[in-house]
């Protein structure tokens, strides 16, 4: 694979200034409504057309895939960018959202970086060689009891109004465990196992440039990724990432 990790760094993070700057500007910020519950600003726009642009310079031989601007040439082999995944966060000056770029070559994540600016944290993971948090290398948490355990979710699923809509599963899920987070960016969230800092993270109705970076991440940190039947993989519409010790006391309330 010729990437590099040291440039692909240095562009997320640039990518990252763009995003702060409208982030320490929030009262000029356009915001608009893609549909009900679904926003996008201009920073969304801006961010993404830098990463394209310098991801397709420096690495022309690979697709690209935005959130913002869909699908190019070669999706065989492509970058999946979510330019700001947690819009609304942002858009409200919260500090959980990201930037998350992926790399799929022939149907699999090699390369992910979730990098959220407010908190200046950059998780990144190649494949089969850990992952990191700021360089550092992380893991998943030891716990093993779901009663103790700490746990993330969201509630992509309510915008499209449907019945099976995560509410059932969340009040399951909270009443049998110790505390309940939701932060707003799944890729945020993701990492957040990967580095021991929630034990577990459901959610259902993504897509796959929300979840295809930290899903890496989290397996390079020991994680688990299933759906919500057990089949191992990245199932953007039923995504289910645990530290594997409370994996199937989990997996029995999805």
């Amino acid at each position: 694979m010729t990437i590099s990790q040291p440039l692909l760094e240095k562009i997320i993070r640039d990518a990252g200034e763009i995003a702060l700057k409208h982030f320490h500007d929030l009262k000029h910020l356009n915001v608009e409504k893609k549909q009900p519950r679904d926003f996008v600003t201009a920073a969304d726009v801006e961010v993404e057309q830098f990463l394209q642009t310098q991801l397709r310079e420096n690495y022309p031989q690979f697709g690209f895939w935005g959130e913002e601007s869909g699908q190019s040439e070669n999706q065989t082999n492509r970058w999946i960018v979510d330019p700001i995944d947690g819009t609304h966060s942002f858009s409200r000056g919260q500090y959980y959202w990201s930037i998350s770029v992926a790399l799929e070559m022939d149907g699999e994540m090699v390369f992910g970086a979730v990098f959220a600016p407010a908190l200046n944290d950059f998780y990144c993971a190649e494949k089969g060689k850990g992952a990191f948090r700021n360089g550092v290398k992380i893991g998943v948490s030891d716990l093993d009891e779901l009663n103790d355990a700490m746990i993330g979710t969201g509630f992509a699923c309510l915008r499209a109004y449907l019945e099976n809509n995560n509410l059932a599963r969340f009040c399951r899920v909270a009443q049998a465990t110790a505390s309940q987070r939701r932060l707003g960016s799944a890729a945020v969230d993701i990492c957040l196992v990967a580095d021991g800092q929630l034990d577990a993270f459901w959610e259902q109705e993504l897509n796959l440039y929300d979840v295809a970076a930290g899903a890496l991440i989290a397996k390079e940190a020991g994680a688990t990724v299933t759906d919500f039947q057990g089949n191992d993989g990245i199932f953007p519409k039923q995504i289910l990432v645990t530290n594997g010790k409370i994996y199937h006391q989990l997996l029995t309330l999805m």
